[in-house]
């Protein structure tokens, strides 16, 4: 079954996107080829029920298993030693992605308090576009009872565009919240 929003963007965000600027054919348009979720420990890396428990939260937020991250380095200011455990990282593309999309900015959004949309000032030179989540409860598939802890979620929706405009633009079209020029 093809995701409802992976269907809208390619029945109707495609030909608007091709229109607007002035593209060529439907292939020069922007598209989304991936997002990663991160997730890190900190100093409860070492501990390795917290690890499960965190794992098991990702794993239910994204319908696929986290990868344990380690340090690739030690940083005596942040007490981290090489090889041990930093995180949790979770790469979702095609159906996946476009769930976890429609997921993302049509449940778990609202749901965050005094939220007043996401920042544009996420983007990367290449499009690509951060932002972080200081709750991971407000997922419904988290047991809030379950958590022991409150963590917070870097996701990382990487695009394939020519620009940072083109990009906001496909962002804009899939719904995602971002605050209006002038608001703080």
């Amino acid at each position: 079954m093809i995701p409802r929003l992976k269907e809208l963007y390619f029945k109707e965000i495609q030909t608007s996107l091709k229109e607007k600027f002035g593209f060529k054919n439907l292939y020069m348009t922007p598209n989304l080829e991936k997002v990663v979720i991160n997730m890190g420990l900190g100093l409860d890396g070492n501990d390795s029920k917290i690890i499960k428990s965190c794992e098991e939260d990702l794993a239910n937020i994204c319908g696929q298993k986290p990868v344990l991250t380690k340090f690739k380095k030690s940083i005596s200011n942040f007490k981290t030693r090489k090889g041990t455990n930093a995180g949790l990282k979770v790469t979702l593309r095609k159906n996946k992605m476009y769930e976890f999309i429609d997921r993302l900015v049509n449940i778990a959004l609202p749901r965050i308090k005094d939220f007043r949309g996401l920042s544009s000032n996420g983007f990367d030179k290449f499009g690509n576009y951060t932002f972080g989540v200081k709750e991971h409860i407000i997922f419904p598939e988290v047991n809030f009872d379950k958590v022991d802890k409150i963590r917070g979620l870097d996701i990382t929706i990487v695009i394939n565009s020519k620009s940072i405009e083109h990009s906001h633009e496909l962002l804009t079209k899939l719904n995602f919240p971002f605050k209006k020029k002038g608001e703080n």
